[in-house]
């Protein structure tokens, strides 16, 4: 049968199979507390992530205008002097961190002091758009955070899901099914027993 596992119908498989039973059901019960764990967790990053995405659009939206205006009254040729040589305008680092043992990396971003340009021909645009940019920088280097974290614990939510699923329907259940199964045919062989040994006194034969 395919809905029982091949194990010989003896005591001690029975004794073994039932702790095993046991063994799967705690798993499948912690498994399914971390399923919940996840799904929540998913719920509370997904939100925060559209929030970032949505301030996210909308400074750059505000940091090209001024781009635009800095390019209009600079031009091409002059912004691309102004930028050379600048430095970084923000501080990153990036360190490993962990939720319901699904890791992801963790974004640090701080703004670095802007250091003038010193050019007579720089418009104060420019200095806005620096400013503007630097701060988009920021927030998209949280927004990846934040995206990456929820595509971790997506994945991490699904495959969980998966293995509950398997040890509830399929696992489980053919456990059982072979303890029923062994169960059965361990008293059929004691009925059997029982009526081998009746007959044996009815004919006179000592047991």
């Amino acid at each position: 049968m395919r809905d029982r596992l091949k194990i010989p119908p003896t005591k001690s498989a029975l004794l073994g199979l039932r702790r095993q039973v046991k063994f799967l059901e705690q798993g499948h019960a912690m498994l399914e507390r971390k399923r919940e764990l996840l799904t929540r967790l998913v719920y509370e990053r997904l939100d925060q992530y559209r929030k970032l995405r949505a301030e996210v659009r909308d400074g750059l939206k505000q940091a090209y205008r001024w781009l635009s205006l800095a390019h209009m009254r600079m031009g091409s040729q002059m912004l691309r002097q102004s930028a050379l040589g600048l430095r970084p305008a923000i501080d990153l680092n990036i360190l490993p961190r962990s939720s319901i043992g699904v890791e992801y990396p963790s974004v640090e971003a701080t703004l670095l002091p802007l250091q003038p340009v010193g050019l007579m021909w720089t418009d104060a645009s420019f200095d806005e758009t620096r400013t503007r940019f630097a701060q988009m920088a920021v927030m998209l280097a949280r927004l990846g955070e934040a995206e990456t974290a929820l595509w971790r614990l997506l994945d991490e939510q699904r495959k969980t899901q998966k293995r509950v699923n398997a040890l509830k329907y399929n696992v489980i259940p053919r456990y059982r099914a072979t303890i029923r199964f062994i169960q059965s045919a361990l008293e059929e062989e004691e009925r059997n027993t029982l009526f081998q040994i009746k007959v044996l006194r009815e004919k006179g034969i000592g047991v």
